[in-house]
C-alpha cells in the first residue's frame, strides 16, 4: 500500500447526493455576486441555493460576463441577471436600486469576488507594488463591507452574508502572495461585519474552500501541485468538488445556521487539519 494512501475506491458523489438537498430555503431571495461561468464556485452555490428554493439573482461583473451569465438562467428557475461591478460604488448603487425594486427586501448575500493584478500574483511577494495591494484588498475585502452596507436595509428579516476565502489566508502557499494577505483581511472583516451586524438578525460568515479548477486558480503558478498534495495529505484523500461547497453555502444560509456568525467553515475535505 501507498504510504499516505487511503485503501479502496476514491469517494465520488453520486448523482442523486448531488440533487438530495435537505435545506428549505422557499420564500427566500438570494443574490450571489461574482458569477464568472458554470465551473465558478458562485454557480455551484447559486445552484444549491436555487434547488432548496430560493429566488436567486445572479450577478456579472461586466458586459463580458453577460453572455454567459444569461445563458445560465434558464437552469434556474425564476433567476434573473443584474450587471454590477462592485470596485465601482455607483455600480453597487445601482445594483441594489435594481435588487429592491425587483424583490423588495433580500434575505441572503453570496460575496465570491477576489482579484489582484496578474504581477502581484507571479511575482516573489516581497516585490508586491503599492497599487497592486491597494487594489486586491479592495475587490477582495473591502468590497464585502460595501456590499453587506447596501445590503442591510433590504434585510429587514435578518439573513446571511457569506463569503469566499482560502487557507492560504492563514499559511503560506506559493503564488498565491498577495492574495494570501487580502483573503486575511477578508476573514477579519467577516468577524467585524458579524459584530456589526447581529443586532439586525443578519449572520455573517465564510467558506474557506479547498482549491478547485475554476477560471481563478488558472493564475495561481504550479496550481496542480496544491492540488496533489491535498490529495495526498488530506484525510479524505481526495480534492472538494463545487456541489459541496454549494451545499454548505445552503446550509449556513439556511436558518438551520441561525447560530452561526462570524466563522470560516472550512470545506476542504480535513486538509487544513493536517501537519505533515
Amino acid at each position: 500500500m501507498e504510504i499516505g494512501r487511503a485503501e479502496g475506491p476514491v469517494y465520488k458523489m453520486s448523482t442523486e447526493e448531488r440533487n438530495l438537498i435537505m435545506i428549505d430555503l422557499k420564500g427566500k431571495v438570494a443574490v450571489v455576486f461574482g458569477l464568472a461561468n458554470k465551473r465558478s464556485i458562485a454557480w455551484a452555490i447559486a445552484q444549491q441555493l436555487n434547488a432548496a428554493g430560493a429566488r436567486v439573482a445572479i450577478c456579472y461583473q461586466n458586459e463580458r460576463l453577460q453572455k454567459e451569465a444569461e445563458a445560465l438562467l434558464p437552469e434556474l428557475n425564476d433567476a434573473k441577471a443584474f450587471q454590477a461591478d462592485l470596485s465601482n460604488d455607483a455600480d453597487i448603487d445601482n445594483v441594489f436600486a435594481q435588487l429592491k425594486d425587483t424583490y423588495g427586501k433580500l434575505d441572503i448575500i453570496v460575496h465570491s469576488v477576489a482579484f489582484a493584478p496578474s504581477e502581484a500574483i507571479k511575482n516573489d511577494f516581497i516585490h508586491t507594488k503599492r497599487e497592486d495591494f491597494r487594489i486586491a484588498l479592495d475587490v477582495s475585502a473591502y468590497t464585502l463591507i460595501a456590499v453587506a452596507r447596501a445590503a442591510a436595509p433590504l434585510m429587514t428579516d435578518g439573513g446571511s452574508i457569506l463569503t469566499l476565502t482560502y487557507y492560504g489566508s492563514d499559511k503560506v502557499f506559493p503564488n498565491y502572495n498577495v492574495m494570501g494577505v487580502a483573503k486575511a483581511a477578508l476573514e477579519s472583516t467577516v468577524r467585524y461585519l458579524a459584530a456589526s451586524l447581529g443586532s439586525q438578525k443578519i449572520r455573517v460568515n465564510a467558506i474557506s474552500a479547498g482549491p478547485i479548477k475554476t477560471l481563478a486558480a488558472r493564475g495561481i503558478g504550479d496550481f496542480t501541485k496544491i492540488l496533489n498534495a491535498v490529495e495526498e495529505r488530506a484525510p479524505l484523500h481526495r480534492n472538494v468538488e463545487t456541489v459541496e461547497v454549494g451545499n454548505t453555502a445552503a446550509f449556513l444560509c439556511s436558518d438551520l445556521a441561525s447560530g452561526i456568525t462570524g466563522e470560516i467553515t472550512f470545506v476542504d475535505c480535513g486538509y487544513n487539519t493536517t501537519g505533515l
